[in-house]
């Protein structure tokens, strides 16, 4: 993967929805030019983490932000998923983004979807990876959490202290899915997933135990999320990963949360099953990733052109 073309990466901050978001940007000599990338990172990840993906796929203008709770993002915990995509969905108002190709992944694809119908003459597709949409009747489903408050969850109890991003690389390695990562995303997720610890020594993580856990147990509160897929024209591609198994441990996040037939139920939806891949796809296979989204920048391009004439 090259990485010779790498764009200067600004830090900014926007207040958005009543929360301050940090936010990364770009190559802003493209903008208007080529289609503009907008990526949104999954629970617990972060706007840097698709810094490898943004740099190979060269020159064009590119927000990735750091939703709520995370990254350099202003700390709040997500008690409605509602709350992220009112985030998506101001941010790209405030920056006035038009020519939109939106790549998230899991909470940041469903904020996406979620977000496009408002403004959906600013997009021109979405690319939406393991995008935390069961099927229908789950957000309907009132059987009581087993956790008693998002403190009792067990993502809460994560280690929150590390020394180093290397200490938390080689900790994170033989756990789970991590030891599937890409080498350079799992280093750019403990990189920038960390920030120095106010209170003593090394770093703590930036997304806190206590908001990740707060995700997780808000993750059915969005029914609205099927108004939001049935209303969208706009061509939607869903990647997803491999089904779980039925005697999956509820804690094992490797498998797909996403209802197979979800692409259908969109009216220009498509769909890429890696049947023997994990959730974490962009960290997994980020050559195959930024792959695809290079297909789809040039359809999008062409649309683009199209447009224009």
């Amino acid at each position: 993967m090259n990485r010779t073309n790498k764009l200067e990466c600004i830090e900014k901050n926007a207040v958005v929805n009543g929360i301050r978001l940090t936010y990364f940007e770009r190559g802003m000599a493209f903008r208007g030019v080529k289609p503009t990338l907008l990526f949104v990172h999954a629970t617990g990840f972060h706007a840097r983490v698709w810094d490898k993906i943004i740099n190979a796929l060269g020159n064009f203008h590119s927000i990735s932000v750091d939703q709520r709770g995370h990254g350099r993002s202003e700390k709040k915990k997500i008690l409605h998923w509602n709350e992220v995509i009112t985030d998506t969905s101001e941010m790209i108002e405030q920056l006035d983004l038009t020519n939109i190709i939106a790549i998230g992944h899991s909470m940041g694809a469903h904020a996406l979807i979620g977000a496009a119908p408002k403004a959906e003459h600013r997009f021109l597709q979405i690319i939406a990876i393991d995008p935390v949409i069961p099927e229908e009747a789950a957000f309907l489903d009132d059987t009581p959490s087993p956790f008693n408050g998002a403190e009792e969850h067990p993502t809460a109890k994560r280690r929150n202290e590390f020394d180093s991003p290397e200490e938390m690389a080689d900790r994170l390695k033989p756990k789970g899915s991590f030891g599937l990562f890409d080498p350079e995303m799992l280093m750019d997720y403990c990189r920038h997933g960390l920030l120095p610890n106010e209170k003593g020594k090394g770093y703590v993580l930036a997304c806190p135990p206590g908001i990740e856990a707060s995700v997780y147990m808000s993750s059915r509160s969005n029914h609205d999320i099927y108004d939001s897929v049935r209303s969208l024209s706009l061509p939607v591609l869903i990647l997803r990963a491999k089904e779980p198994a039925k005697d999956r441990n509820a804690m094992d996040f490797s498998s797909s949360p996403t209802w197979p037939k979800l692409a259908s139920e969109f009216s220009n939806g498509r769909e890429i099953h890696f049947a023997d891949k994990t959730h974490f796809l962009p960290m997994e296979i980020p050559e195959e990733i930024t792959r695809i989204i290079a297909q789809e920048i040039a359809s999008g391009q062409e649309a683009l052109n199209a447009s224009k004439i």
